[in-house]
Parts: structure tokens; C-alpha cells; sequence
């Protein structure tokens, strides 16, 4: 039987951030090192420098999609991760070999232009390992291979530098953009990495519809619409929306549902919507509401009680006493989220505040978001084995935060000064579309919010130390109660997901020290195995993961199997079969039910570990660290199983329906499902009325409308007969 490809999990723009599926890169040829290139690029900032609105209170606020920029005569490369071990090749490599490499990039570091631009170092293989920009690029460039910075980090990558090129610019800020650009291109091993601990959502507001709503979105689009943020905690902002949302009442359905309702829904009974889709509303009244609801989540609480107030005076003037009331209350609403606001420094303004803190080369990082003068949120970030200066460590950090689609405030305040500021400083004010200030504040309210933001990453610095010890500690336990030969840093979990044989899928995750590694999860469909055969399915999953693991390398230190003795069989003898060793093996199996089920008082068993060779289960204490570290694994499996599991059923159902019909494609399909809202009032539609959707005309109507009547028909006579 084939086996079928292994699938990743699925990234949006926050999981975009989480790494690379290095277990599924291929291997770069060996190729000769390229000669180094100057290649001027005078217009390259007309080019990669888009126009980018991105105030709060603008309605074009998306920014244009950004170009990689290809490198003249560069092999493709698969990205590098940190954490990968050293090519085998550099072992191979001769103190003879390394003389001649070095003495030829020392001859080419002196003829290198002198001009600003980027030079990018490459490894024997040809794959780039660190990109960096420069005012002067033979001044940099012969920095580095004359071996007068004696930084540690610095040796390293010279030590594995086979060969360099250089790309020059116009000016900085087109080195700084084409520096960004090369660096999402190749990402080498050697430049920082920003993993954000937080995801960032923002506010829409569709103000181009005739009736707007007010939603959270991940993604900022150029629709017109208003967006506010981004705001750093998701749970946060979903719950003052959801406050908002009870003080204003606005629409908050999808179009497809507006435009096809009939009767007020219930949102509209709970005094939660004024259903402008059926009923006359008064769209000044409605407007009024969409502007109060705009203030609250953008922290305007004090114009906003003073505008209500007012209203709530006219009402009391005009004797409208229960609007009056109801008035009362939206003032008091709002002053309880208002009192949770603190504000940070007088006259307002959005600023972004760095601020980091290290221990040699272990390095704590912090940005604090402040809007209209509030603290609204934090970024965090962590780097390891990072050795260069401070100046270097703002200048990677502020580069790389400001990549993709994120909003670009008034002042950007630091803590060191670095060359390539004012550079920094003009390519975000291209971005925003006005001026935006790059300076180090020495005194006065912004100098301590920078010192608040170095202290923030001082305690997270201590934070993630504890953390780390405690991972430490919970891993140790789990080496001495399995009996394990050493202690597990990279630990496997397989899980079967199916409903009564149909649509099988497996799921593989991974914890690496302790900690959900979601860049190397896996997915599998089994479509060979037998309805209802776990032990088939999981020993099918192990043989695929064991076969990859064998020819890829990255085998787990342990691999843990959802069930009892009997999926741990099929692991054992998947492993035997293909020759694995140093893996090892474990399965835990669920709590069952002690007893009778129709006893007063039911009792569960403890969960239990099989392990191979073994003919007593381990039974771990019921809050143990272990169990704990175990518990969390099996469950993360079964979520992954079970949401991939369900997509493909929805798919199933989905495509039963529509797709199935003989010219249909998935842009016909969702125009039907926009135009009419749901397949039954699709089925309902008259000919005619079909044929009216974009790209539907009375052929394809007439097909659609034997299809779904068909199909009602034949579900109807299942159903009938079901009951009988």
C-alpha cells in the first residue's frame, strides 16, 4: 500500500511565526561557491517600499504585499533552524582548506564596494547563513574576515563562511528593506528570529457597509474598512467587544445571513441588535451607537461619558424617562471598563517601547504597545546564543518587528542608540504615510516608560527561568517513574481519530523540553486500513513516522501511543520491523470505570502506562508531574486528531452537496452560498433566480436546481424509511 504524504498543520499569520517544518526540508545540493556580486539596485524602494496607511482612524489601512528579493545566482535553500547540528561537511574541512577559503574572501573583502548596501555569508554548500546590512560594505564585510571582531557568535560564523556577496543600494533604508526581504527569503541560522509569545488581533470596522459591524480579525485588508489595534491579548479585546456589544446594540451577523433575513433574530429580542435587516431603523441613531461602541474600544471613555450624559439630559428634558434609564446604565457600563484603564502619560499618542534585558548571550526582549497614552499590552520575545552588542541586538530587533502587517505608531522609543536609526525611522514613515520618530528618550515620563518596558523583561527573563526549571524538574520525574535510559528532551504522540470506521486520521505532536512544538506536528489519512482496526491503523501511522525518521533522521527520544498493551504491540513491532533503535516506547492508557455502573457512588481506575517488557502497568500518582506532562500530551494529540478529523467530514458533507454537480467549481460554490445563504434556501430558489448569481446561467440553474431537488427527494425517502 502507497503511503500517503504526511500534512503539516495548517498556519494562520500569528502560527506563521511558530518555525519551519524542518523535518520535511530537502537537502540543498552541493554546489562550487558563487563569486561575490555587487548589483546595484537604484529603484528597489519604489519597488519594495509600499505605501502603508495604518492609523486607527484610517479606512485604508492594509499594506501592499512585500517582494522578496532574489540573490543573483543562489541555489534554492531549504531555512535553517538555531538548534540544527553542524554540517558534516565543516568537520571534513582541513586547517589547508580553511587558509585558502579565508585568504579568497580576504581578497574579495578588499575590492567589495564601498557604498551602503547587503552582503550575505554562505557556507560551503552555498546556503546563506547570516545576511546583514551596512552604511559601508567593504568596511563591514573585511571586519568580519580579518577576524577583528573577537566576538564569540562572530568566530562561529566565520569558521563556517565559505563565501559572501554583497547587493548595493541606493541608500539605507533600501538596505534595511532588502535586508528584510533576504532574511524572509533564506532565513539564516545566524540572524535573530523574533518567537512571539503573543498573538495579535485587531478591530475591524466595516464602514463601507450600509449597516457596519464591528468584528475581531487577524488579518488587515485594503476594504475600506476602519481598523483598530492590534491589541496583544486575544481574550482581552473579545471580551470588552463583547461589553460593547451589550451597551451598543449593533449588528454583528455575516452578510450572507443580513441580506436573507426575514424576521428579527435573537440578538434583536435580547435588546443586543436594532435588526436593521427587516426592520426601519434610524440610521442617525445607529450611527450614534457605532461611534460609542468605536470610543470604548479605543479607550475614549471620557468623551464617551460626556457625549452620553448629554444624551441622557435630553432625554430626561423631553420626559423619555426610559431611554433615560437606559442611558443611565450604558454610563455606568462604561465607567466600570473605564476604571481598568490607566493612564501612562499626558497628551496621548501611540508609541512602541523596547526594552531588553540579557545575561550573556540569553536575552529577554519587550515591546510595550501604548495607545492614545495607554498601556495597552505587551510583546514578548526570547533569544538564545546571541552574542552580539546591544546597538546589533535593537537594531535585528526593531528590523524584524516591524515586518508584515503591523500597525506603525507616532514614536518608536529605545533603549540604545544604533546606527541605522534615521534609516529605520524613514522606512516606517513610508509605511504609516506620515513623519514617525526613531530616538533613545533621556528623561522625563517616555525615559520611564522605557525603563518600565527593560523591567518587564527583566521579571519575564526570571519568569521563563522558573519555567524552564520547573519543565527540567517534570522531565526528571518522568525519566525515574518510566524507567527511562536517559531524559526525554523530544517526546512523540500518536493518536487514532475515526467515527465507526469512516474518514480514519491520525495525529503526531511534539513536545520538545516539555513544551508543544506545533512547527513539527503531523497529520495522516489512513484510506487502506480495515473499518474499526486500531491496531492496524497505529501500526500503519508508526511504520510511515519510523520509515521518515530513518531516512530524514529526528527520531523522538520517547514515543508515547494513545491506548493500551495492545496499540504499544504495534509500536514495538513497527520499530522491529524497520530497525529502530534508541526509541523508546510507552503507551497510556484512560481511566475506566471501577465497579458497577448502577453503584450509588462510581469509581475510576487510575490511568496507566504500559511499558515494553514489562507485564504490570506503571500507575503514576494521580497529581503527579509526570502524569500531568503525559495527560497534557495524549490530549493535545486527541484535539489535533479530532479537528482534523471533523474538517474532513464538514468537507465531505459540503461537497455532497454542491460540488458534486457537474460544473460547480469552488468560486461558483461560494458565490451560491453568498448570494443565497444556505443550501436550503438555495434549494428553495427558483431557476430563474439562480441564474441571476454571477457566473450561473439557466444551463447550469436548471442542473442545479435537479440536483438539489433530487437529492432532497432521495434524503427524504431514507429518512421515511429509517422511522418505519
Amino acid at each position: 500500500m502507497a503511503a500517503n504524504e504526511d500534512k503539516p498543520e495548517a498556519k494562520s499569520a500569528t502560527d506563521a511565526k511558530s518555525g519551519t517544518d524542518t523535518d520535511f526540508q530537502n537537502s540543498t545540493p552541493a554546489t562550487e561557491p558563487t563569486p561575490a556580486k555587487s548589483v546595484s539596485v537604484p529603484d528597489f524602494q519604489a519597488n519594495a517600499s509600499p505605501e502603508h496607511a495604518a492609523s486607527v482612524s484610517n479606512t485604508e489601512t492594509d499594506a501592499a504585499p512585500e517582494k522578496s528579493v532574489s540573490v543573483p545566482d543562489s541555489p534554492p535553500e531549504a531555512p535553517a533552524s538555531v538548534s540544527d547540528p553542524a554540517d558534516p561537511d565543516d568537520a571534513k574541512t582541513t586547517a589547508s582548506d580553511r587558509e585558502k577559503l579565508e585568504a579568497r574572501m580576504a581578497e574579495k573583502a578588499a575590492v567589495a564596494p564601498t557604498g551602503p548596501g547587503v552582503y550575505i555569508f554562505k557556507d560551503k554548500r552555498g546556503k546563506a547563513i547570516y545576511v546583514g546590512k551596512a552604511k559601508n560594505l567593504r568596511d563591514r564585510v573585511r571586519s568580519y574576515v580579518r577576524g577583528g571582531d573577537g566576538r564569540y557568535q562572530v568566530s562561529f560564523l566565520m569558521n563556517r563562511a565559505a563565501d559572501f556577496e554583497t547587493l548595493v543600494t541606493v541608500s539605507e533604508t533600501e538596505a534595511l528593506i532588502l535586508e528584510n526581504n533576504l532574511i524572509k527569503q533564506y532565513k539564516p541560522r545566524y540572524n535573530i528570529k523574533l518567537l512571539d509569545d503573543k498573538s495579535y488581533v485587531s478591530v475591524k470596522v466595516t464602514v463601507k457597509d450600509a449597516w457596519p459591524r464591528i468584528l475581531v480579525t487577524r488579518k488587515i485588508q485594503r476594504d475600506g474598512s476602519v481598523y483598530l489595534g492590534p491589541f496583544a491579548s486575544a481574550s482581552g479585546i473579545r471580551e470588552t467587544l463583547e461589553i460593547a456589544r451589550k451597551i451598543f446594540p449593533l449588528r454583528s451577523c455575516s452578510d450572507a445571513v443580513f441580506r436573507n433575513r426575514s424576521r428579527p433574530c435573537l440578538e434583536y429580542q435580547i435588546k443586543r441588535c436594532l435588526a436593521p435587516c427587516v426592520l426601519e431603523v434610524d440610521r442617525v441613531e445607529y450611527e450614534r451607537q457605532l461611534k460609542g461602541a468605536t470610543q470604548l474600544l479605543e479607550g475614549k471613555t471620557d468623551a464617551l461619558v460626556a457625549d452620553l450624559k448629554v444624551s441622557m439630559s435630553a432625554a430626561a428634558d423631553e420626559e423619555r424617562y426610559e431611554d433615560a434609564a437606559r442611558i443611565r446604565d450604558r454610563i455606568e457600563a462604561v465607567s466600570k471598563v473605564a476604571e481598568k484603564q490607566k493612564a501612562l502619560v499626558h497628551g496621548g499618542g501611540d508609541r512602541d517601547v523596547f526594552g531588553f534585558y540579557r545575561e550573556g548571550g540569553f536575552l529577554e526582549a519587550q515591546v510595550l504597545l501604548v495607545r492614545s497614552g495607554k498601556l495597552i499590552g505587551n510583546n514578548s520575545y526570547h533569544l538564545e546564543d546571541f552574542d552580539f552588542p546591544d546597538e546589533e541586538v535593537i537594531s535585528a530587533l526593531t528590523g524584524r518587528y516591524y515586518e508584515g502587517d503591523r500597525y506603525i505608531p507616532e514614536e518608536v522609543l529605545l533603549p540604545v542608540a544604533f546606527e541605522g536609526a534615521d534609516a529605520l525611522a524613514t522606512y516606517l514613515g513610508g509605511l504609516r504615510g506620515t513623519k514617525v520618530d526613531v530616538y533613545v528618550p533621556q528623561r522625563g515620563d517616555k525615559r520611564r516608560l522605557v525603563e518600565m518596558a527593560i523591567d518587564n523583561a527583566r521579571q519575564a527573563f526570571a519568569d521563563r527561568n522558573d519555567e524552564a526549571l520547573r519543565r527540567e524538574r517534570m522531565l526528571d520525574e518522568l525519566r525515574r517513574k518510566l524507567h527511562l535510559a536517559s531524559t526525554p528532551k523530544r517526546i512523540e504522540c500518536v493518536d487514532i481519530s475515526h467515527v465507526q470506521g469512516e474518514a480514519v486520521v491520525a495525529s503526531l505532536v511534539v513536545f520538545d523540553e516539555g513544551r508543544p512544538d506545533k512547527s513539527s506536528y503531523r497529520r495522516y489519512r489512513l484510506r487502506g486500513v480495515q473499518r474499526n482496526d486500531d491496531f492496524a491503523s497505529m501500526k500503519e501511522v508508526l511504520s510511515r513516522r519510523f520509515t521518515r525518521g530513518k531516512e530524514e533522521g529526528g527520531l523522538p527520544d520517547l514515543l508515547m501511543v494513545d491506548g493500551g498493551r495492545g496499540q504499544l504491540a504495534m509500536a514495538v513491532e513497527a520499530a522491529k520491523e524497520l530497525g529502530i533503535e534508541g526509541v523508546e516506547l510507552a503507551s497510556l492508557a484512560k481511566d475506566r470505570v471501577a465497579g458497577e455502573f448502577q453503584s450509588e457512588n462510581i469509581e475510576h481506575t487510575e490511568e496507566r502506562v504500559f511499558r515494553p517488557g514489562r507485564s504490570n502497568p506503571i500507575v503514576l500518582r494521580r497529581n503527579s508531574n509526570a502524569l500531568f506532562l503525559l495527560q497534557q500530551l495524549r490530549d493535545e494529540a486527541h484535539r489535533f486528531a479530532i479537528t482534523y478529523h471533523r474538517s474532513l467530514r464538514a468537507r465531505k458533507r459540503l461537497r455532497s452537496v454542491l460540488d458534486d454537480i457537474g460544473g460547480i467549481g469552488p468560486r461558483k460554490r461560494r458565490a451560491l452560498l453568498s448570494a443565497f445563504g444556505s443550501v436550503k434556501r438555495l434549494r428553495q430558489a427558483t431557476v430563474a433566480e439562480i441564474a441571476e448569481v454571477s457566473g450561473i446561467g439557466p444551463m447550469l440553474a436548471e442542473k442545479v436546481v435537479t440536483a438539489l431537488n433530487a437529492r432532497h427527494v432521495k434524503t427524504t425517502a431514507d429518512e421515511r424509511e429509517a422511522d418505519e
